[in-house]
């Protein structure tokens, strides 16, 4: 009989952007499943700090709260000079940044617009990635999950540098998969729909109208359904599973 669980007791996650939204949600769930974290915001805060120490007390964990912002690649470097002396293991890594900008017309996007997103939501995290994949490297295990977008694979709901870069992570996916599965580092990805975030509400109440017309369950997910996906890839119940895309959309039919 299997006895493996969605348990990530005696793991030590990262997790990128874990002070909102899905990225809230995932460090409240793998907390609840024992997992010992390092929590990143851009910027420290009250809140954050607060949240963090509630989860540790909550669920018998640690959990350190680290800051960088994305844009500063100085500050990732030094964020990992900070973890190293705390712990030499990462076995889960999620990258959860994203920004999207205001809808505007491909015509009326300047090329300095699509660099910055791209920054953020693609090569910030490729950068954090090389990193932390070493501490994976050297114990040959780890699990990386990396948050697109379904926009990223249908194209609609998002401007085009959203969706270009959000597409591009799902193509660095499937070549990090096969560049460090002989590392025994599985690396997926999650794609969710329309999911109630402070993200999501700047959607116009026609775009997502309009969305929610082609999807089964006619409502937004809540970043803790997006999360239970999450730690379906960081536990060992997905341990034969790497290079894939999950949609998480509530089921889109167009």
């Amino acid at each position: 009989m299997n006895s493996l669980k969605f348990t990530l007791k005696g793991k030590t996650a990262f997790i990128s952007g874990s002070n909102g939204g899905i990225g809230k949600a995932i460090l409240s769930t793998f907390a609840k499943e024992g997992a010992d974290i390092f929590a990143h915001a851009r910027k420290p805060s009250s809140a954050h700090t607060d949240f963090c120490k509630e989860l540790e007390q909550l669920h018998s964990v640690h959990i350190y709260p680290v800051y960088f912002d994305a844009e500063n690649y100085s500050e990732i470097k030094d964020c990992i000079k900070q973890i190293s002396p705390i712990s030499n293991t990462i076995d889960i890594l999620v990258n959860n940044l994203g920004v999207v900008s205001n809808p505007r017309s491909f015509q009326m996007t300047t090329v300095e617009d699509m660099k910055k997103e791209f920054d953020i939501n693609f090569f910030s995290q490729m950068y954090l990635t090389q990193y932390i994949s070493r501490f994976m490297i050297r114990q040959k295990s780890g699990s990386i999950i990396n948050i697109s977008s379904c926009a990223g694979l249908d194209g609609n709901a998002g401007v085009l540098q959203y969706v270009s870069s959000k597409s591009a992570l799902i193509g660095a996916t499937k070549r990090l998969a096969i560049e460090l599965g002989s590392y025994n580092i599985r690396v997926n990805c999650i794609a969710p729909g329309l999911t109630d975030t402070k993200m999501s509400r700047l959607m116009t109440p026609d775009l997502e109208e309009q969305l929610l017309s082609h999807q089964i369950f006619k409502r937004k997910a809540e970043p803790a359904e997006i999360a239970d996906s999450v730690l379906f890839f960081a536990s060992d119940l997905s341990r034969f599973v790497t290079g894939q895309t999950l949609r998480v959309d509530g089921g889109m039919l167009n």
